[in-house]
């Protein structure tokens, strides 16, 4: 079955928005990100939110956020954390397909400076090495495709997207 979006995602620093956008341009789609719309709802950055009102209430603000869409022709850019919700996941894979983009510990530990401030869903006391064995098997359980980034330039991120896209889109 052809899908009408592209579902990107991935861990914190994956390049889920970055290479999202542009791909975006590149298929003449439209560009969703999650994580601004949650933020735009709440009035309030990721991090506040996660601080505030703790772990469970953000993820249920970030699956309203997601069963609310009704997107057509879009790129999507997931938070890393939407992947904790089955229902978040089946309403995007209803008309999206999903692209996990993979890319191996070390570059993530590379790409995230910003660990505190980021919005980044995580137990008291969890590291990035502990999150990301913990969400890669459910990352790679919820794709219709798997990307791996490793090594890539963003643009060569951007070139997989949308070779894989071309052929699953409607």
């Amino acid at each position: 079955m052809r899908k009408s979006n592209l579902v990107l995602t991935g861990m914190p620093g994956a390049g889920k928005s970055t290479a999202g956008v542009l791909a975006a341009k590149a298929l003449g789609m439209n560009f969703i990100d999650t994580d601004l719309l949650l933020q735009q709802k709440a009035k309030r950055l990721l991090q506040e939110i996660i601080g505030q009102e703790g772990i469970a209430a953000f993820l249920a603000r970030e699956e309203e956020t997601i069963l609310g869409l009704a997107a057509d022709n879009c790129v999507i850019a997931t938070g890393g954390s939407v992947i904790y919700s089955h229902k978040s996941m089946e309403h995007l894979r209803q008309k999206g397909l999903v692209i996990y983009l993979m890319l191996p510990l070390a570059e993530l530990e590379v790409r995230i400076k910003n660990m505190s401030s980021r919005g980044i869903v995580m137990a008291a006391g969890q590291d990035l090495h502990s999150l990301y064995l913990e969400r890669t098997p459910l990352y790679r359980a919820s794709a219709d495709l798997v990307l791996d980034c490793s090594g890539q330039e963003i643009e060569e991120t951007v070139t997989a997207i949308c070779t894989a896209a071309r052929g699953h889109l409607r």
